[in-house]
């Protein structure tokens, strides 16, 4: 690793050693005045433009915090320091800094993605260590746009769990640090709601930004297949997985997604017109079990868009076989990019049983083309009458922090998938969906979200509706 790099795997929380209480303890954020240089993107890079402040005094203020917190939540994996300060000095000599977007802005990266001299370990100890040669096409973009890459974010292993550790090390949620921040994308989620980084890049094969936005409470957002540049490890999940952002605001998040898909328009949020907006509330399956605060949120999304103007009907989403093809999808869509690991015999033994899983469901044709191809006529039928869904975008709050990479597989499986069923339909059919923060859960005392969803092109719309529900909450 380059010795501009900082691996950050030796201040983490050790769990064996540090109880859940005793990091609750000092699990609190530093009071704002403490970092002067915070708030969201769009106000710092407008300060950046204007000269009031020097890209170096937010990107070093956006590190201290991180050698702060970091170690409470275990959000980032490594942390790009010395790197970070010479790129936000150089951003400040850039004679187009007034027009760059995101001017000075400190970001995170999923570690599933090329960033130059950093490998892309994807979670696992079984990929190759060698520092990339070049950034992946959207680090370029928010490069381009003037964000500063502070470091790369914490993911489970190949992004195939909806809970995040790596190395025996726990991602833990900012907002219940006995609990995970989810995943695929947790360390991403963390490190937004922790408040180390306004924006971080995550990216989305089966609720992977969505999930964790939820559990953290903050805003995320998976756009339609082809908006962004995908080319995730081998096959982007089999076509499955795209690249998104979070963020503590919608309207940062919209600038993110603007950089990211090279649309300037997505930047301008606009009340959309009155929507035709279905609510959604039961689950793809009914051997799954709701919480029903979690369907209250839900319903609290619909009450809002409602008030707003918007014209909210109760209905039935078409999932028709959603939840089989999602188990059958699941195992096989990590096969390409376990092909490609130098190291295999190093795999965790949840993610080979996994992987087997997956090459047995492959040699019985069990995943064929007709599957998704009949829900998403059901679903192009049911748009014909609406333009967005609203439904809960988990079942449960999410499972305790623990390492779950040492657990079963078995027990992996059923603790994803229990809490996280809503998510995966937007990424069989590719079409655009998002989770907005909607309070808290009254005895979790977790987050609760809603998830947004329309048809493909629909990302601007949702954006808009977020933004409505995010100003009434």
């Amino acid at each position: 690793m380059h010795d501009d790099l900082t691996a950050v795997a030796w201040e983490s929380v050790d769990d064996d050693g540090v109880t859940d209480a005793e990091v609750a303890m000092d699990s609190s954020h530093p009071p704002a005045d403490e970092y002067p240089i915070g708030g969201p993107a769009a106000a710092l890079a407008a300060r950046v433009r204007a000269g009031t402040i020097v890209p170096l005094d937010v990107v070093t203020e956006a590190l201290t915090r991180i050698s702060s917190e970091n170690r409470k939540i275990n959000a980032f994996t490594v942390v790009r320091a010395d790197a970070a300060r010479a790129e936000a000095v150089e951003l400040a000599a850039r004679d187009d800094l007034d027009a760059l977007p995101l001017a000075g802005v400190p970001v995170a990266v999923k570690q599933n993605i090329a960033v130059t001299g950093v490998p892309t370990r994807a979670g696992s100890a079984a990929s190759a260590t060698d520092p990339e040669p070049a950034d992946h096409p959207v680090v370029a973009r928010l490069r381009a746009a003037g964000a500063i890459v502070v470091g790369v974010t914490a993911m489970p292993e190949l992004g195939l769990w909806a809970t995040t550790d790596e190395d025996g090390t726990v991602t833990r949620n900012p907002r219940d640090v006995g609990r995970t921040a989810g995943g695929s994308s947790g360390g991403a989620a963390a490190a937004v709601a922790a408040g180390l980084v306004p924006i971080a890049h995550g990216n989305d094969g089966l609720g992977s930004i969505r999930v964790p936005a939820a559990a953290c409470g903050v805003f995320g957002i998976k756009p339609g297949r082809q908006v962004v540049p995908s080319e995730i490890g081998a096959d982007s999940w089999a076509g499955m997985a795209e690249n998104g952002v979070l963020a503590t605001t919608v309207s940062d998040a919209a600038l993110a997604l603007s950089v990211l898909a090279g649309r300037s328009d997505l930047a301008e949020l606009r009340a959309p017109h009155r929507l035709r907006i279905g609510l959604a509330v039961a689950p793809p399956s009914r051997l799954v079990r709701m919480d029903r605060h979690w369907t209250a949120a839900a319903r609290t999304a619909g009450a809002r868009a409602a008030a707003a103007g918007h014209l909210v009907e109760p209905v039935e989403l078409p999932y028709g076989d959603t939840a089989l093809t999602m188990l059958l999808r699941w195992p096989t869509a990590g096969l390409s990019d376990a092909a490609r690991l130098p190291h295999p015999d190093l795999l965790q033994a949840r993610t080979k049983r996994h992987l087997a899983v997956g090459r047995l469901i492959r040699r019985l044709r069990l995943v064929r083309p007709g599957q998704v191809d009949r829900i998403e006529a059901g679903l192009a039928d049911f748009f014909e009458n609406f333009d967005v869904v609203i439904t809960p975008t988990l079942a449960a709050p999410p499972p305790k922090a623990k390492r779950w990479s040492g657990r079963g597989w078995l027990a992996n499986v059923l603790a994803s998938a229990r809490y996280a069923p809503f998510t995966g339909l937007w990424n069989l059919v590719g079409w655009p969906a998002a989770s907005v923060p909607m309070g808290t859960h009254p005895e979790a005392h977790t987050p609760l979200a809603a998830q947004l969803a329309g048809p493909p092109g629909s990302e601007a719309t949702l954006l808009g509706l977020a933004a409505q529900l995010e100003l009434s909450n």
